[in-house]
């Protein structure tokens, strides 16, 4: 059977949920191989093997910390060329797409971004992608080269299976290309408790129907009732009522959550890109003409700020 690349995202040894995601659908095209570099590389080994990883290959060196983009993708094309693998599997992060998009360049493959689901086909893997806003699905492969696709998260469930997660250390050259820009400071991201927007289970969002920044404690309420991630539409943060990298759009976050809870939000198209692909969507809104009510599964007509505090409460009272 064919060897799948995994490209793993974690931070210091501790494995990203999208990247286990990814380990679920490689199993179905091929046998996973996973690509850990940086910091904590070898620590990634046993939880990879315990996801179905039939091999870890691992590398760390100062230029994965020091610059920006380039050295991974040195690394993935050394892993390419040692591998000859059927496809490689990137999480779609922005970073994950820039890697994916500069290895595909460097190989001489196609590549595609923000797949949904992946299956096996008879002339190589075939990807699964949602279209102008989620209106359409599509199904397309690669015709040349190696396959790069770019998975979105929570397209694939998390399956541990036992593999043998053989460690070998993977040999990398860096190129000149690779210290082209440095990395001169970083500054920690404050933490809310709260999981990352782009990988939760649950996203409950709210828009310009808060009408204020301070009624934003009413969304967070119920988000941390769910254990959900908070997220807002585009005009709650124009308006400066919500931080820009909670944004749920066209031009910020694609979310596939579970489920979605979208508060005040009319369902303009630039929302809907960024969330349609969601599992189950609920919108509660006072209009009900809002556009947001024509792809969610469930519906509430009424005020938000007297149907959010008592869905919030109830939640917590069945929590006991």
């Amino acid at each position: 059977m064919a060897e799948v690349l995994v490209f793993v995202d974690h931070v210091d040894g501790a494995v990203r949920k999208p990247t286990l995601e990814l380990l679920t659908l490689a199993r179905r095209i091929g046998e996973p191989v996973a690509v850990a570099v940086g910091a904590g590389a070898a620590d990634t080994a046993s939880v990879l093997a315990g996801h179905g990883a039939v091999g870890v290959l691992t590398a760390d060196a100062p230029e994965f910390a020091e610059y920006l983009v380039v050295p991974k993708v040195e690394a993935l094309q050394a892993a390419v060329e040692a591998v000859s693998p059927s496809a490689v599997l990137v999480p779609s992060s922005a970073e994950g797409k820039e890697i994916a998009a500069r290895l595909a360049v460097r190989i001489g493959s196609g590549l595609i971004t923000d797949a949904v689901d992946l299956e096996a086909g008879e002339q190589g893997p075939v990807a699964t992608q949602s279209a102008f806003a989620a209106s359409f699905t599509t199904k397309s492969r690669v015709s040349k080269g190696v396959p790069v696709v770019t998975v979105k998260p929570n397209s694939a469930p998390v399956e541990p299976v036992q593999a043998a997660g053989a460690v070998e250390a993977l040999a990398v050259s860096f190129s000149e290309k690779a210290t082209g820009t440095r990395v001169t400071s970083r500054t920690p991201r404050e933490s809310t408790g709260r999981p990352e927007l782009t990988e939760a289970a649950i996203v409950v969002s709210g828009g310009r129907g808060v009408n204020g920044a301070e009624n934003f404690a009413v969304i967070e309420a119920l988000a941390d009732s769910l254990g959900a991630a908070v997220g807002a539409s585009r005009a709650a943060v124009d308006a400066g009522w919500y931080p820009h990298t909670n944004q749920v759009g066209q031009t910020g976050k694609s979310v596939s959550p579970q489920l979605y809870i979208a508060s005040g939000i009319s369902g303009a198209i630039q929302h809907r890109a960024g969330m349609q692909t969601s599992k189950t969507i609920v919108a509660i809104n006072k209009d009900a003409e809002a556009p947001i009510f024509d792809l969610v599964d469930y519906g509430v007509v009424g005020d938000l700020f007297a149907v959010v505090p008592q869905l919030t409460e109830e939640i917590n009272t069945r929590k006991g």
